[in-house]
């Protein structure tokens, strides 16, 4: 069952209804929401785990079996019809009462609020403990308005998300999380699915490899990697299409892959961290609701912990590194100098963007391949850090494309000029394809979510996959005719003469067209990225001098 418009509408309820009573912050109210689905689901997941059991004729004890110990002995009573134990006010009640269809359709108002915030939560952090990870660590109910919990607990119910496929879930909740519109304290904020998808298009991971985002955030890259592996081994009749951000997106179900290669996706292919619980818990349930319970998100930061092979095999981490790395860091944060791991230092740089890109390219095994969305200061930035951390990329790695992105691309969370470097490791850079995209199929307005016509990225995705073709034809061009292609090259030698400068601007063929149309937004990205690299030299001229003091 496809996403539907009732669906939207309810999602859209939930959060108008939330907001007008008193919970303005779209984070924490998609957090919310992801503990109620999940709360929700509960029921009918240890119902599909009993039923496997029977047919495998192995042992299973349900989820709601035996006795609970209230936190609170107010909650004794659960529902009107109570039981006899119950009714003498005892300490504990049946577990059958964490069933969704008993606590949330029997209870409202205040007893409601009670419940879930002092036994539900409690529950299921239990359950969580079971596992291998528990996202619900720390989790608490910050819905407290008896009517709003009532209603959303009502709505929620309404979705009917047991009747729903996990492409359709993990939409739903895709759907949620278009509703935060807001930065994070490091410059971290949800990536336009849409470019994610043309990243992993290019990027063409493949069943049986690992795959890794160091700054997860909702999930996005791995969601989208694992949804891009399954169209890949699908036949044609159980491939379809779906509505998503206002165009049609290819779906498959995965049915050309083997029992051994759908239990590698669910356990041991997809790995990620971030540094934001709230992040952890709403990416663990995109996941979830895609049917990737298993995948485990660390509440990690990279650049200040570092872990050793005792630890990554405990983990279930890949020791050599990875095959894939995708990602989207955060752009705009600094870490405290005294903080940053050895591992990951590129001269005195605090400046996160610098010190995730080193963190990732020594993340790969060697000819793994990494897509990463930097800030255009990172291509052109004159600094010490800058030219070094280039340096490494090119002549100790294969720097195949930069992908320029357009200006506004990411509204309405940052106004950032931004690029995607494509890498693989090892080896070094012979030539770089420069892909430059005017315009994403959105409108390049404040809210970016309108959807046109004009739409550079599939060509760009082309000229990538056929990139020799495209240096042949380079390479035999007029220099003195016009270059109307959206690509051209640089070579090694070119690169080392301009400071291993990556910014596509920089070797872009002279063109009439593209210097009159050239977008205002653009340059004023380019000058704002040079005044923060001027305030880095800055300071790092203070810590030199208090240093030698």
């Amino acid at each position: 069952m496809p996403l539907t418009p009732d669906m939207r509408r309810s999602i859209d309820q939930i959060r108008d209804y939330l907001f007008g009573g008193g919970y303005p912050d779209p984070v924490s109210n998609a957090e919310q929401l992801s503990f109620l689905f999940f709360f929700y689901l509960i029921e009918g997941i240890d119902t599909e785990n009993k039923l496997k059991a029977k047919v495998l004729k192995l042992p299973y004890e349900s989820l709601f079996a035996g006795d609970w110990k209230l936190r609170n002995p107010l909650n004794a009573t659960v529902r009107p019809e109570r039981s006899e134990a119950e009714s003498k006010g005892g300490d504990t009640i049946p577990r059958d009462r964490f069933r969704w269809s008993i606590w949330a359709k029997g209870l409202s108002g205040e007893s409601l609020v009670r419940f879930v915030r002092d036994e539900v939560f409690a529950f299921v952090t239990e359950l969580g403990e079971r596992g291998a990870h528990n996202f619900m660590s720390g989790a608490r109910l910050s819905i407290d308005e008896p009517t709003v919990l009532t209603q959303v607990i009502n709505l929620v119910d309404g979705l009917r998300l047991d009747q729903s496929d996990a492409d359709t879930k993990g939409d739903l909740f895709e759907h949620v999380l278009r509703q935060i519109k807001q930065a994070g304290e490091l410059g971290q904020f949800r990536t336009p699915r849409h470019i994610i998808r043309t990243i992993v298009e290019i990027i063409d991971p493949k069943v049986g490899e690992t795959i890794y985002d160091p700054a997860a955030g909702t999930a996005g890259f791995l969601v989208a990697a694992y949804n891009h592996i399954r169209l890949g081994n699908s036949s044609s009749g159980a491939i379809h299409e779906a509505e998503l951000d206002g165009k049609m997106q290819k779906r498959g179900l995965g049915d050309k892959l083997s029992a051994a290669q759908v239990s590698a996706l669910q356990t041991a292919t997809f790995f990620g961290n971030d540094v934001d619980p709230k992040m952890v818990r709403l990416a663990t349930m995109n996941l979830t609701l895609r049917g990737l319970a298993n995948v485990r998100i660390l509440l990690r930061n990279v650049l200040t912990t570092t872990l050793d092979n005792e630890r990554k095999a405990e983990l279930g981490l890949p020791a050599e590194g990875f095959h894939v790395v995708l990602a989207n860091p955060p752009f705009a944060g600094r870490v405290d100098k005294d903080r940053v791991v050895e591992e990951v230092k590129v001269g005195t740089s605090t400046a996160t963007e610098l010190l995730f890109l080193k963190y990732m390219m020594d993340s790969l095994r060697t000819g793994g391949r990494c897509g990463v969305i930097v800030p255009e200061g990172v291509l052109f930035g004159s600094t010490t850090a800058h030219k070094e951390l280039r340096r490494q990329l090119i002549e100790n790695n294969r720097v195949e494309a930069v992908l320029s992105l357009p200006g506004g691309v990411f509204q309405p969370y940052a106004g950032v000029k931004t690029s995607v470097l494509f890498f693989r490791k090892g080896g070094s850079t012979e030539k770089v394809q420069f892909l430059h995209a005017d315009n994403d199929g959105y409108k390049l307005d404040a809210n970016h979510d309108t959807p046109i016509e004009a739409d550079d990225l599939p060509a760009l995705t082309e000229a990538y996959q056929v990139c020799e073709q495209n240096w042949v034809k380079w390479q035999a061009r007029d220099s003195d005719a016009e270059w109307t292609d959206k690509y051209w090259f640089a070579d090694a030698a070119t690169l080392r003469a301009n400071d291993f400068n990556l910014s596509a601007g920089r070797y872009r063929p002279m063109s009439q067209a593209a210097v009159e149309h050239r977008d205002p937004r653009e340059l004023l990205d380019e000058l704002a990225a040079i005044e923060a690299e001027i305030v880095e030299e800055v300071e790092a001229l203070r810590v030199v001098l208090a240093e030698g003091a």
